[in-house]
């Protein structure tokens, strides 16, 4: 199995490493001396670099970080993204070394970002298309896309596979479950884990498909429950989820 860091950046951002034979790999490129501080503590040497999608938070390191490495992003936003070395769409299979990776194309957030999925390792980098209990504003797509997106990955995903997402917005995103959803027992106790993690200065990713499942109100849209929580009963499943995300949007 592959070895992966998680690199906290910027204020709120994640980067993540994925070291395997030969092979390391960076997901997004938040910020260069975090990033180029975990390779040199490893003594891992850049292969790989895989963007999610254009905006600067996720590629304005990719300079000061990528040396000799490999740069891939998605199709749909080349256009954005400066430096990229090879465009990737919905549906692409990629063998980075010992590592296979998926990509599936998952817009709603921005227009066309790419999540990857690496099977063998049971690991997914979802970016601001999915958050722990939460997911990414509505800036390039609609709800409709968001929504999509998410089942998606969600049919293409086992329950256990670990989700690295790109920000910690989980405490925030957690207290918004459980005042949505007050009376839902699993919620509460993932809050409750939650700022206990963050009051002792640990992150809350990666999460996995198995908790957001059962404890975030947009993965579990079409679930009546949330529905009726919303005051939406019978509602279809795509307008509990832009509901969901214009209340988000104000909390």
């Amino acid at each position: 199995m592959a070895d992966v860091r998680l690199i906290p950046c910027l204020s709120d951002n994640y980067a993540v490493l994925v070291h395997a034979g030969d092979e390391t790999i960076l997901v997004d490129a938040p910020e260069a001396g975090p990033i180029n501080a975990a390779l040199a503590a490893e003594g891992w040497t850049l292969t790989t670099v895989l963007i999610t999608h254009h905006h600067p938070d996720h590629v304005q390191a990719l300079p000061g970080v990528r040396g000799t490495a490999k740069v891939y992003g998605p199709k749909g936003e080349a256009g954005k993204i400066e430096g990229l070395d090879e465009l990737v769409s919905d549906g692409d299979t990629l063998q980075l070394g010992p590592i296979k990776v998926e990509c599936y194309e998952t817009p709603g957030h921005t227009a066309a970002p790419i999540s990857f999925f690496m099977p063998d390792e049971k690991i997914a980098f979802t970016a601001d298309t999915i958050f722990a209990m939460g997911c990414g504003r509505l800036f390039e797509g609609t709800a409709a896309d968001l929504w999509a997106s998410f089942q998606k990955l969600r049919a293409a995903m086992p329950d256990d596979t670990a989700l690295y997402v790109g920000h910690e917005y989980t405490e925030t995103n957690a207290r918004f479950a459980a005042q949505t959803m007050p009376a839902d027992g699993a919620i509460a106790d993932r809050l409750k884990a939650v700022q206990a993690a963050r009051s002792a200065g640990e992150p809350t990713i990666p999460t996995t498909m198995a908790a957001e499942k059962a404890t975030s109100p947009f993965m579990r849209a079409d679930d009546p429950a949330v529905a009726e929580a919303l005051g939406m009963a019978g509602a279809a499943p795509v307008d509990v989820f832009a509901e969901l995300r214009r209340r988000r949007d104000n909390f």
